[in-house]
């Protein structure tokens, strides 16, 4: 099953695709960011994430899709304008058909490290051996994406073993 992964943000958004093989182990299939430029105005940004998203979506037609949740940051503008892209990302996933999880930043860290409250250092190098890469993905928008992807192909496998146990 091959599952895109988000991190949302109006200058940045991460992404990252991967497919979970029949064996059960991990392959990377693309990460990287969607930038907008920062000259453009707040609508013609999200329009641009909207469509650069829809061209990903088009490309690699995934089976499912996970988003980080939002948190409440200290800086409100900076939430204000990640909520916006957010809505944005949500909006592609939806009209593209895919089913939407989210996940917070603590249940991606606990899904990846085993902790909620890991570094981030720790949840790239987990990522890198999970996914056999050379190095830790950079930057730290796709990395956190590749995260959440990861965090999604877990919480399905999970799903998928408790809906099978007939004692549940």
């Amino acid at each position: 099953m091959l599952v895109l992964g988000v991190d949302p943000g109006t200058a940045t958004t991460g992404f990252g695709l991967v497919r979970e093989n029949q064996d059960g182990s991990l392959s990377l299939v693309e990460y990287g960011v969607i930038s907008t430029p920062a000259d453009l105005t707040m609508p013609q940004r999200l329009l641009e994430l909207h469509q650069k998203l829809r061209q990903l979506l088009l490309l690699h037609q995934p089976a499912s899709s996970a988003v980080e949740k939002l948190f409440f940051a200290k800086n409100v503008t900076n939430a204000i304008s990640v909520g916006q892209a957010r809505g944005v990302v949500l909006l592609a996933l939806a009209q593209a058909g895919l089913e939407v999880a989210e996940y917070t930043p603590m249940e991606v860290k606990q899904a990846i490290v085993g902790y909620g409250g890991a570094d981030k250092n720790q949840v790239q190098q987990m990522v890198r051996a999970l996914l056999y890469m050379d190095e830790i993905p950079k930057p730290d928008d796709a990395a956190d994406a590749l995260a959440v992807a990861i965090c999604h192909l877990h919480s399905l496998k999970a799903r998928a073993l408790y809906h099978s146990d007939p004692s549940a």
